[in-house]
Formats: structure tokens, sequence, C-alpha cells
């Protein structure tokens, strides 16, 4: 039983290693399992027979158990995550109640009944039952993971899979009548769709993708070994190699923030490295979380620039944390379309309107998985960043969001010119653009934005404001959502240009904070 004295001596930050190590067998795990398929291959060629039939069931078998074993040993890693995030919250609401009068009383009681300063005990009390049920719960999962372990980590699931075009409640009812086993085979077996599956629960899509990776990551460095063995090598084939390095770079940082000690744990809820790679990654779990803040970020967005995204969505996370460190925060990155790389490419709305369907989908799985988990919804804001606000827009406008709140900054606009076309009830839109972002400037067309840009340069003594004019009423998608007419909740920010916003002390990422924990900046 945990005590108030227990409580504060315990160290978050060894579970969350505890965990680390856990996840981190699944390579050792692997190579077994690698020997054991080449050493069959091997036999197969020099054995036949009864005898070499029975060997060769026996070593299938072998496998079969080390592959079951690979996605509990991702999920005993999510489970002490888990734990180690409750205790963090449950000993910062311990610290925010205040020190005790004196000891805690046999049982881990306050004594008086009270805490200085005139407080009651109910926040210290709130803490210490925190602790005790994310206790109950990491300890009764664990044992049912040892006992299944002597029945069997798997079992087949019956026949039939959801189609590519099934929705995420569609999806989440077959998930639900699912057994622990079976989805544990369908995670070794099947991970690649599991893990693109939205109306799954966040810590099975999680597991899914992190068996996928060594994978693609082998994939990558096999064709690049192939163009490197090209002679003579070609423009198309450097062309080729410069994106494969790059997106060999950028898994590389995902798997760096999947291994991190620090920070809330890192989930992956999609990864795909064709063309310029797109991935989805939570930092938190969205499926426990009181607060679930989606990013969808804007032009130039890819696999090999993941790092510099998934660090303003870590930002809002943190800042998150310390607003309010007794509240559960999830940030996602959600990186799931192919962004424009070049103006041109951005001066249509065709990429966005391709996006929304996938961003809809996505809240909506966001939204059932978190009633499963939790029996109750959270407060759940989609922050949209320039083209990604576009993204936002056309998802919100032509699909619905699950969303209580819409977040626009450096907007070109997002396809309407009135909030009230993007909002259901009970949803906020807000917006933010910084005095110098020069978006607001790109009225009227991409082109005259452009002429505008080139004179910047030719006349720098000028400033890009006084050549490009006023800040526009309409830019390329629409009216400008930090105009008073689109009818949008206006928060400030420092001027720090078109991506600014995350800087830190930034007002900007202070409201925006503020907006996901359900608190009006």
């Amino acid at each position: 039983m945990i005590t108030y004295e227990r409580l504060r001596a315990m160290d978050p930050a060894a579970w969350r290693a505890a965990g680390v190590a856990w996840g981190a067998l699944v390579e050792t795990v692997d190579r077994p399992a690698g020997a054991i398929r080449s050493g069959a291959n091997g036999l197969r060629v020099v054995w036949s027979g009864a005898a070499a039939g029975a060997a060769d069931g026996r070593l299938a078998a072998l496998r079969a158990e080390l592959a079951g074993s690979r996605p509990v040993l991702i999920e005993i890693d999510q489970l002490l995550a888990e734990y180690a995030e409750q205790l963090a919250r449950a000993r910062a609401m311990l610290a925010a109640a205040g020190p005790s009068t004196g000891a805690p009383r046999p049982g881990g009681e306050m004594p008086g009944g009270g805490i200085p300063g005139g407080e009651t005990t109910g926040g210290a009390e709130t803490a210490l039952a925190l602790a005790r049920r994310a206790d109950r719960r990491a300890a009764r999962a664990l044992t049912e993971l040892a006992a299944d372990a002597r029945t069997g980590w798997t079992a087949p699931p019956p026949a039939g899979r959801p189609p590519a075009t099934a929705g995420p409640l569609a999806v989440w009812h077959w998930w639900q009548r699912l057994a622990p086993a079976q989805r544990r085979w369908l995670l070794g077996r099947e991970p690649a769709l599991v893990g693109r599956l939205d109306g799954v629960p966040v810590a099975a899509r999680d597991q899914a993708n992190r068996l996928l990776l060594a994978d693609q990551r082998a994939e990558l460095r096999a064709r690049r070994a192939r163009l490197l063995a090209q002679r003579p090598a070609t423009a198309a084939g450097a062309a080729e190699l410069a994106r494969l390095d790059g997106l060999l770079d950028g898994l590389a940082d995902v798997e760096h923030r999947l291994a991190a000690r620090n920070g809330p744990r890192a989930y992956l809820l999609s990864l795909d490295p064709a063309g310029d790679g797109r991935a989805v990654v939570a930092l938190g779990n969205p499926d426990r979380a009181d607060n679930v803040l989606t990013y969808v970020p804007g032009m130039t967005s890819d696999l090999p620039g993941l790092r510099g995204e998934l660090d303003r969505a870590e930002r809002l996370a943190a800042r998150c944390g310390e607003l309010a460190p007794t509240r559960q925060s999830a940030a996602v990155l959600w990186l799931d379309y192919d962004a424009p790389d070049f103006v041109d490419e951005a001066a249509g709305a065709k990429r966005a309107e391709v996006a929304a369907p996938g961003l809809h989908r996505f809240q909506e799985g966001l939204r059932l998985t978190h009633e499963t988990a939790e029996g109750s919804t959270a407060t759940r804001t989609v922050v949209g960043h320039s083209y990604g606000s576009l993204v936002v827009g056309s998802a919100a406008r032509d699909h619905g969001l699950a969303a209580d709140n819409l977040v626009l900054v450096g907007s070109p606009g997002v396809g309407v010119d009135h909030a009230a076309r993007l909002s259901a009830p009970g949803t906020a839109v807000w917006a933010s653009t910084a005095a110098n972002d020069v978006i607001q400037y790109a009225a009227r067309s991409p082109g005259e934005a452009l002429a505008g840009l080139a004179a910047g340069v030719a006349l720098p003594g000028l400033g890009l404001p006084l050549v490009l004019g006023r800040p526009g009423e309409q830019l390329w998608f629409g009216r400008n959502p930090v105009d008073p007419g689109f009818g949008a909740r206006v928060f400030a920010g420092a001027p720090r240009g078109h991506t600014g916003y995350w800087d830190a002390g930034n007002p900007a990422l202070d409201s925006m904070a503020r907006i996901a924990l359900g608190v009006a900046p």
C-alpha cells in the first residue's frame, strides 16, 4: 500500500527507465528468431521426411513464441511509463497541497486532518488516491500478462479484417470483440494492418508501428546500398540517394525519441517512409490524457525534418505541464499528409483537401479510444500552422472534426470566410498571426506575394510590410482568420516571424497551452 511517505520517496524516473529497458529487449528477441529462421531454411535443403517435418514444425512454433513476446515487451514498457507518469502527477499534487504539519500516521493519513495554510487534505488525499489507483492498475495488468504467459500470449483471431475504407467506429467495434491474446497475435503477425487503423487504441498502434521500424529501416538501407552499387551514377539516382539519406535521418530521429527516458513517453501511431515520409507521433498517451492536442504542421514538413516539428509539439506539451502539473496532457504531431514543398504547390488547396478526410478519421479515432480507456471525454484541441491550418479548415468544413478548440496560427486562410463554417456546437475557433509574419501580406494571389518578396529583396530597407502592403483582409484561401470579420477569438504573440509561435517566452505558446487546457488565454 502506498503511503504519503512512500509516495514522496518514490522515483518515477526509475520506473520509466525500467520500461525503456523492457522495450529494448525486442531487438534481443529478434536475433534468435532470425537465427531460427535461417537455420530452418538451411535444414530444409538437406533434410526431408517425417522427422524433418516435425523439426520444422517445432522451429516454427519457437519462432511464433518469440514473435508473440515482442508486443508484450513493448506493452510492459507502456505500462511502466504510464505508471511513472501517474506517480509524477501524484507527487506534483502532493507538493501543491503543501507540507504536512507532522509525520504521517500509520497507513499514511495526515495528523489533524489538515495541512498548514488553512488548506484541507483534499489535494493530498486526491494525490494518494491517484497513486494507489495507478499502482493497482499496473499491478493488475502485469499480473494478467504473467498469467497469459502460462496459457499462451497469442491466439489466432477469427476470420475477417476491417477493409482499408472502414471508418473508426467499425474498427473500434472489431477491436473490442477481440480477446487480448487475439490482439497480440495480430500485433505480432500483421502489425502493418493494426498500426494504420484509426479506431485501434493508441497503445496497440504504438506496439504495431514500433515492431515495423526495424524492417522499414532495413528496407531503406538496402535500397540505398543498391543505388550506391550502380555504376555509373545518374542524376536521378543521386536525387534518390539524397531522399533516402534524409528518410534514414528522419527515421533515426524517430527512434531516438521513442527510446528517450526524459519527457513524456512517445507513441508511434503511424510511419510511412514513402515519398517525403509521413509520421504521427504522440507525446503522452492520448487515450489516458485529460487534454489532447493535435498539431498539424505546414509547408515543407516531412520525415527528414521531423525533429523540428516534434520539438514544437513537445514545447506545447511541456508548457501544458508547467501550467497544470496535476493534469495529464498529450500532444500529437499529425504529419500524415503530403505537405507542399514549394510555394507553387502551396498555392492550391488540393493537398489540404486530400489530407482532410485522414485528419477527420484520426480525430474521430482518438475520441472513440479515449472514451474506451477512461470512460470520459478529454478536452481536444487541433492546432494548424501555415498550410496546416488550411488542412484543419478543410477537414472541419467538409467532414467535421472531433475537437473542442481549433487553433489557426500563421494562416494563409482556411477555405472559409467565417469561423462559424468550421465549428460544430461547442467548438471554439482561435487565431493568431504575428505582426511580422509575412503570411498576412500574402493577399490576393501567390504570384503577387512572390513579386512582393522579390521586391523586398531588391529594396531591403523598406521591409516586406511596406513592399507587400498592409495586412490583407483576404488571403490566398479566404478571409484572414485574425480579421475581426472572420469571427475567431484572436490571441496575441510576440513578433517572431512565421515560425516563432513556439519559441520559449512567446505569449502565443502560453496561449495555445491554455487553450489546450480548457482555460481561456
